[in-house]
């Protein structure tokens, strides 16, 4: 396979047109690419089970929008409407060699992605895969503010040696001098921080927003100190969502973000940012059990920011 091709999947999301060759991504206004692994752990199996999630979600496509032309009632039209030229740029795995060889590989198509004004969406793999994600960000040559649900702080240096494992995406961010800011929602129960990496990510400046603060004030107050217009990446852990609407998950913790809450948020983003981008990670598909609902709420979350984003008078499309 020539290294500048990603591999089709098996069902493109939404039915988007497929295109492989990033040679044809240049008229794209949105794509989506799937990003089945990242660094791996040596403790952990390799792959692991959320490497099936970007084909798992896009098999679900029938379950996340009945098509271009339905009213869709979170956007207040049909998609079709609103929608831009879309496609579904395939998947970039990671075939052996050394990581860093696929990492900036990773960097180098997404960035190409981002450069050129388009939309971009990540289905991963686990929260790895967002680190390379970020060094494309570069490409956006203005500064970044990063919205970061998860139930975890993913600060960690580095994990056994490893420094761009999912233990580590929003470290890796605070390294980076285009980033501006973070705020990261739904921190809840124990996980990755110890003390000396909460104390580090204040220190950064980041605004840590737990679950138990959102259910008390809402999510808008969390992305207050965000500057209307400005770009925005959007990194979405799916163990930041409660376990009872996103069960697909490897480490559940109960009293997480409610979907009720998180949409309605993608859509204020999607109409006020210029959303650069968003990600979403670690589902687990041997884990979703109740009829594909976790792959099912990840395509929703894709189709209210894109719906919001490219509405007629969308931010998005007046920055670009």
């Amino acid at each position: 396979m020539p290294d500048s091709f990603t591999l089709a999947p098996v069902r493109p999301f939404l039915d988007w047109p497929i295109i492989t060759d990033p040679d044809g991504w240049a008229d794209a206004e949105v794509a989506l690419i799937g990003l089945p692994h990242s660094e791996p752990y040596p403790h952990d199996p390799f792959p692991n089970d959320q490497s099936r999630a970007p084909n798992a979600i896009r098999a679900l496509s029938h379950q996340i929008s009945d098509g271009p032309d339905h009213w869709d009632f979170d956007l207040g039209a049909p998609l079709g409407e609103t929608a831009p030229r879309c496609i579904d740029g395939g998947n970039v795995p990671f075939e052996g060699g050394p990581y860093d060889h696929h990492a900036a590989r990773v960097t180098a198509l997404a960035a190409r992605l981002i450069a050129q004004g388009t939309q971009l969406f990540v289905l991963g793999g686990d929260h790895g895969v967002t680190i390379p994600v970020i060094d494309a960000l570069e490409a956006a040559r203005q500064p970044i503010h990063i919205v970061h649900v998860d139930a975890h702080l993913d600060w960690r240096p580095e994990v056994a040696g490893v420094r761009r494992g999912y233990s580590s995406p929003l470290y890796w961010a605070s390294r980076r001098p285009w980033i501006a800011g973070m705020v990261q929602i739904g921190l809840r129960g124990t996980g990755s921080a110890r003390r000396a990496e909460v104390e580090a990510a204040h220190a950064w400046g980041s605004r840590l927003v737990t679950a138990a603060e959102v259910h008390a004030r809402g999510l808008e107050q969390a992305i207050a100190g965000i500057p209307e217009n400005s770009p925005v990446y959007v990194t979405i852990d799916a163990d930041g969502i409660d376990p009872a609407e996103m069960p697909g998950v490897m480490a559940p913790s109960p009293g997480g973000v409610a979907m009720r809450q998180l949409l309605p948020l993608l859509r204020i983003l999607g109409r006020r940012n210029r959303v650069i981008g968003l990600d979403i990670v670690e589902i687990a598909p041997s884990f979703d059990f109740t009829n594909g609902l976790s792959c099912i709420n990840a395509g929703r979350m894709i189709v209210n920011m894109l719906g919001a984003s490219w509405q007629a008078d969308g931010a998005f499309r007046r920055a670009a």
